[in-house]
Formats: C-alpha cells, structure tokens, sequence
C-alpha cells in the first residue's frame, strides 16, 4: 500500500508559473486559484499507516454535577407543581385555628374577586393562606357581594371564621354617607334633636375601636385642621381656592365636600381624613364638569357652586330650575334674594320660615339685608342643582314659595301672585 501511494505521487507534475494543465488546475503566484491543496487532501486518502489509532476519551461528569443537577430539577418541578395545585385549587393549604387574635383594619379595593380578597387578608396574617379564604368561601354567596371598602377583622383567624366575620354588617368600618344638603357643622332640629354634620359624620366614620382603644378624629380636630390648614394642601379645586380663602375661616370648607358615599380609614388623623374626602369631592365636582359647567353663566365656577347650594336648600329637585331662574333674575335686577335657609345656616338651624328678629340681624349670610350671593356655599350641593345652577329654566319668575307639604314651591312674577300664593300654601298647612 504504501509504496502504491509513491508510485502515484511520481506520475504527478506540478505546472509551474502561469501553466495551465486542464481542468481545474489553474494557479497564480498569489495562490487564489491553487488546487495544491485539494490534490494533498486526495492523497491524503491513499497515505495512511496500518496501526490503530487511540480511540478518543470521553469526558466523564462528576459526581458533584449530577446531584446538583437533580436538585436543581427537583425544586422547579416542585415550585411548579405547587402553582399548579394553588392555581387549579387542589392540594392542601395552610389554615390557622379558631376565631383569631387582635384587631386589624383590611382594605377591599374596587375591583377585586375572592382570590384578592384572600390575598389581601394574607397579607394582613389574617388567614394563614389565600385558599383558605377561598376554599371557606366557596360555598357562600355572601362573599361574592363583598363590597370595597375596609373591615375590621382579627389576626390568625382560620378560613371559616375569617369569611364569616367579613360578611357581617359589624365587620364593615369607615363607611360615610353624606346626603345633598348636609353643612359642615351638626343642625338642631325643632324637636331636640340633631341632625349630624359632615364634621360629625367624618368623625363617627373614622372613629373604631382598634384592640380596646378608641382611634381617630374628634369634631374639634377636623375643625381645627378645616380652618387652618391651607386649602390647596388639603386637595380643594384651583378655581376655589382663592374665593374660599377669603371667607371666614371656619366657613371656607363649606361646600367643598361633595355628597356621596365615602370610605375612610378608621384611626387616621384629622388632616390625612379630611384631605382624602376633600381630594374625593373635587374629583367628584371635576366630573359634573365644573369648573367649564359655569364658562356660560357670566358667573365664577364657585359662585355657581354657591347658587348651587341656594337651590338645594330651597326647594326639591323638580323646581331647581325654576329656583335658579329666580335666583338669576333678582341678581340681575339687583333684588335681595331674601332666602330663609341663608338665615338658618349661621343659625345652623333648618330652613325654616323666619321673622323679623331674625331677618334684621345683620351678618353676611343674611340675604334679606344683603344684596348678591352669600359668602359661601351654605351646603354641600347635588349633582342636579349645581347643573341648575348652571343652566336655569326659562321663565319669568321672581318670587316663589313651597306651596305643598311635600316640598313643592309655586312661582310667580309679581309681588300680588307671589302674596296670593303664601295665602293659599298657608291654607294647605305648606308651612
């Protein structure tokens, strides 16, 4: 074999310079077109020895390589089979005993589901596990309804307990309703009693008794805050803020605090609750559309605020607009409003029919001797009468007077149909 492979190599003649020899065999002195080397690797393949050749080791892992290996896989399919059993709700779940610990105050944010929820609690240690919650709650609709919000519920509780206390009207804290109407300070009803205002309602909302102690704000406190605390640190509108701060400071808040259902933190300070209702309320008044709602009445976005307010006091909702045609009409004309609720506001009292004592005290709320709008609002204003406050009904109107029990006022455009209509509202016992 081997002398085969001299024999070939003598037949072969290597051209020299420039030669062509056929073929594929063309060569230059930069070797571009060299075949050399592809004839070397042809004889390469008749040129080989008859000894064996050492077979090529392979490499081994060690020991160490392996048992990693294995527990590196062990942990992802065990990290895997355990979402697998949380999300597909199999598997068991870690759960507390008994009906729990301390008191601890939960939010439930809008939007949230059963797992949130769950969630939510475990991360307060109420429940041991999400699916505790869950799995306690599956059969129990209440838990569906479960409203945003915050609950005081207790530490360690166990599934079931956990879903049968947030379900129960107790559990429910820091709920505030504040109806259209509402003043800042409480009302004293002819009959004794009083009526709570947004101070007030604020303060109960806020107020919980937390592990034995009693936590939150006091009137006096959210008071202190409304009149001191600048108005703009405490979320009300740009365009309010300077005509408000102008008004007697413990007044400038009135009518900043929408109506509306709110939920506050129980045990939070005055000024951190009063800011959050107040923030709300301007939110709130931004999308009735103010303050562009009052760009076409010739009027600033908080004196339509402030007829607002005349007009949810005045009358119910039917007459708004003929309210605030009247209200625009006497401003126009340079009439006093001479309006008995503005009375009753400083006198914080119900709108109900006044007198001369009254009327003949002199003070800046009281429109029978007072020409304009008063001060501030006089109350927090409905959706439907600032929206009447901004676009009045079409009439002649300058006088009216709540005509029936129900609340309905009669409207005239003259002084003797406006006397004609207190004789007859009188007749059917109106007032």
């Amino acid at each position: 074999m081997a002398g085969h492979a001299r024999g070939r190599r003598a037949q072969e003649q290597r051209p020299g310079r420039g030669e062509f020899t056929g073929g594929c065999g063309v060569t230059d002195g930069l070797g571009l077109f060299d075949n050399s080397r592809r004839h070397d690797q042809h004889d390469d393949e008749y040129d080989y020895d008859d000894e064996p050749r050492e077979p090529r080791r392979k490499k081994r892992r060690s020991p160490t390589f392996w048992v990693v290996a294995v527990v590196v896989v062990a942990i992802i399919a065990g990290g895997a089979w355990y979402g697998v059993t949380q999300v597909l709700g199999f598997g068991g779940f870690d759960d507390y005993a008994g009906s729990g610990d301390s008191d601890v105050v939960v939010e439930v944010k809008a939007g949230q589901g059963t797992a949130d929820i769950g969630a939510a609690l475990k991360e307060k240690d109420v429940v041991a596990s999400s699916r505790a919650f869950t799995s306690a709650g599956e059969d129990q609709p209440k838990v569906k309804a479960i409203q945003p919000g915050y609950y005081l519920m207790k530490t360690k509780m166990s599934g079931k307990a956990a879903v049968d206390r947030i379900i129960t009207k107790d559990a429910r804290v820091g709920q505030l309703q504040i109806r259209a109407g509402t003043q800042l300070d409480d009302i004293k009803q002819p009959d004794g009693k009083t009526t709570p205002g947004i101070f007030s309602l604020i303060s109960n909302a806020g107020t919980a008794t937390i592990n034995g102690k009693k936590a939150g704000p006091t009137v006096e406190e959210l008071r202190k805050v409304a009149e001191n605390t600048d108005l703009a640190q405490l979320g009300a509108p740009a365009w309010a803020v300077p005509f408000a701060t102008q008004a007697e400071p413990k007044r400038r808040l009135e009518g900043l605090i929408t109506p509306g259902v709110y939920d506050v933190e129980p045990g939070l300070g005055a000024q951190e609750l009063l800011t959050k209702v107040v923030k709300d309320s301007a939110t709130t008044l931004d999308g009735w559309g103010m303050p562009a709602l009052a760009a076409k009445t010739g009027y600033t976005p908080y004196q339509v605020l402030i007829m607002g307010s005349l007009i949810e006091r005045e009358g119910i909702e039917k007459d708004f607009g003929k309210i605030s045609r009247v209200i625009y009409r006497r401003l126009a004309d340079n009439i006093r409003l001479g309006f008995d609720s503005t009375i009753n506001y400083v006198l914080d009292r119900p709108t109900i029919t006044t007198d001369g004592s009254v009327r003949n005290t002199p003070g800046p709320y009281n429109s029978y001797l007072n020409f304009g709008l008063t001060p501030t609002p006089i109350a927090a204003t409905s959706k439907a009468a600032l929206q009447a406050a901004a676009k009045p009904a079409d009439g002649p109107w300058v006088f009216f007077v709540k005509c029936e029990k129900d609340g309905t006022s009669c409207f005239a455009e003259t002084q003797a149909q406006h006397d004609q209509n207190i004789r007859d509202a009188r007749a059917r016992g109106a007032y």
